[in-house]
């Protein structure tokens, strides 16, 4: 039998590889952009948003064993999925679109969505609110980030 956290982080990797729908010269955009003097932890983001999506499913895991199949649980899995479908969709969208001030404004909706489910969820359960604030403390720093480079190079804003 498939156990609920296989589906969810099952569905979490496959909404996470549309974060790969970039091609080289996606890339070259974002590199050529000058950073924040400050921006020394570059390297570490991936890592981060690694341990921000765990949490996060584990978050979603923790409300679905709370009440399987009922309809207001598929309604928090739906919020849950909107919140990575978002997130996930800052690089790709941004890199296509060679938009610092759309990466802004997606890193803005998905801090935004993750308040209204964490105090959601907070009503089911706290563990499950208190696994999304690394979403909530690491977010707003990627997207004041952001920008802040929008800033920096106002050619690419």
């Amino acid at each position: 039998m498939i156990k609920s956290w296989m589906v969810i982080g099952g569905v979490v990797f496959i909404v996470a590889l549309a974060a790969n729908f970039i091609t080289p010269s996606d890339r070259q955009w974002f590199r050529r952009l000058q950073r924040p003097k400050w921006l020394t932890f570059e390297a570490a983001i991936p890592v981060i948003w690694t341990v921000v999506f765990i949490c996060g499913a584990w978050s979603a895991y923790i409300i679905w064993e709370r009440n399987p199949n009922a309809n207001s649980t598929w309604l928090l899995m739906g919020l849950y999925l909107l919140l990575e479908v978002v997130t996930i969709a800052y690089t790709p969208v941004m890199f296509k679109l060679r938009s610092l001030q759309v990466g802004t404004l997606i890193g803005g909706t998905g801090f935004t969505i993750c308040i209204i489910l964490a105090i959601t969820v907070f009503t089911v359960s706290s563990w499950a609110a208190l696994l999304l604030i690394p979403y909530l403390l690491w977010s707003p720093i990627g997207t004041y980030t952001t920008w802040k480079m929008m800033q920096i190079n106002p050619q690419d804003a």
